[in-house]
């Protein structure tokens, strides 16, 4: 399991941006890494960026982002440095829903800091490069390791899972023009074989 964490995360060490960008999940610790990235001033404006998707649909009183835009007001950061955009279901949607709604406010933004969850730093910076070339993009999520992630609401065989499904994403989805290319060492593709094995295959693509 180890192995598949560590590879989903890139460790970019983040400079200054124009946007700190939440990519919404069913995960509130990205709203409380996004207040904190604020607080250090790494960004003036954040974008809260996700409506309802599969793991939210059914849990979720209202949008991701809007659920994340209320976490970060209780966290200290104002109101009118965030922008919503609560429509997206997918990380391509994220994309372009969020460019939108720069435009719509006149905002062209040079660079970002994407906030998601640990599992998911690769797929969504392959997304970002492909869907969004001319962005400088910088991607974290929350600093815990698996063992400290995983919870009573995230348990270790639901993570392990998702990000198995995560990384078969990434395998493929290149191909269909959603992400950039990124090399999956061997050790990472045969840890990804045994833990399908083991039975971790409910989110794989059918």
């Amino acid at each position: 399991m180890a192995t598949v964490w560590n590879y989903h995360q890139l460790g970019h060490t983040l400079k200054e941006a124009d946007i700190i960008w939440a990519l919404g999940s069913h995960d509130l610790r990205v709203a409380d890494r996004t207040a904190e990235l604020w607080h250090d001033r790494l960004a003036p404006v954040i974008v809260m960026s996700g409506g309802l998707g599969n793991f939210t649909e059914a849990s979720f009183p209202e949008p991701e982002a809007d659920l994340f835009a209320k976490r970060a007001i209780e966290l200290g950061v104002p109101a009118d440095s965030i922008l919503i955009e609560n429509k997206s279901t997918n990380t391509g949607e994220n994309v372009a829903f969020t460019q939108e709604i720069l435009t719509s406010r006149g905002i062209d933004p040079n660079s970002a800091i994407a906030v998601q969850k640990p599992y998911m730093e690769r797929r969504t910076f392959a997304t970002i490069r492909a869907q969004w070339p001319e962005i400088n993009v910088q991607v974290t999520s929350p600093r815990l390791d698996f063992d400290s992630y995983c919870n009573a609401d995230f348990p270790k065989e639901k993570v392990t899972a998702i990000m198995i499904g995560d990384l078969q994403r990434i395998i493929e989805y290149p191909s269909r023009g959603f992400m950039i290319e990124q090399d999956v060492p061997a050790e990472v593709l045969d840890a990804m074989q045994h833990l399908i094995h083991a039975g971790y295959d409910a989110h794989l693509l059918r």
